[in-house]
């Protein structure tokens, strides 16, 4: 998910080392935070594999920043990530939403809708934290007060994320708006 992360934030601007750490932080960093031992190494692996470019540039200090960019094969890589997630990526709730934060930048609103598909299916198949004879348990049958909170909870936010899927899916699926013709113009003769 660092690598998707890196790529995806590089997509939407070139950045150094310091402000993508900033930013990776913002998105994740209360549930897991990215440290310089796993964020640097991670970006050098990725200059090596040509999909970063790194570059000096002069600071607003009197210290260099050295720059980092996505690459066309940087894009490529970011594109086939979003398309084709693993599947930890749609059944982890931290990771769905990192893949998630970055899915509108995949310029295939059919791929995108295939990904949020995946995550439904997901969400549809009977689950729990807690199972009894093989079968999942209901906040409604578990006596355990901290455990019914837990399956409450996500009873909550399962049922509005699946609400929300379902309208975006709608949206995504959706046939493209035609404008209108102009006075005088007939349909037939627009581009």
């Amino acid at each position: 998910m660092l690598e998707l992360t890196i790529l995806g934030f590089l997509y939407e601007k070139p950045l150094h080392g310091y402000e993508l750490k900033d930013r990776i932080q913002g998105l994740s960093g209360h549930v897991r935070p990215v440290s310089d031992g796993a964020l640097y190494p991670a970006i050098t692996r990725m200059v090596k594999a040509g999909l970063l470019e790194r570059r000096t540039e002069p600071g607003t200090s009197a210290a260099p920043r050295r720059m980092l960019s996505l690459t066309a094969e940087g894009r490529e890589e970011l594109f086939a990530r979003l398309r084709d997630p693993k599947d930890a990526e749609i059944t982890d709730g931290q990771r769905f939403f990192t893949l998630l934060s970055f899915l509108g930048l995949l310029p295939d609103r059919a791929a995108q809708a295939a990904v949020l598909r995946r995550r439904q299916a997901f969400l549809n198949t009977p689950a729990s934290f807690f199972y009894k004879d093989g079968a999942p348990v209901r906040a409604e049958e578990e006596p355990d007060l901290f455990r019914q909170g837990m399956l409450r909870i996500a009873r909550a936010t399962g049922t509005a994320e699946k609400q929300w899927l379902t309208e975006a899916l709608e949206q995504l699926e959706a046939p493209a708006p035609t404008t209108p013709a102009a006075p005088g113009e007939s349909r037939a003769s627009r581009p």
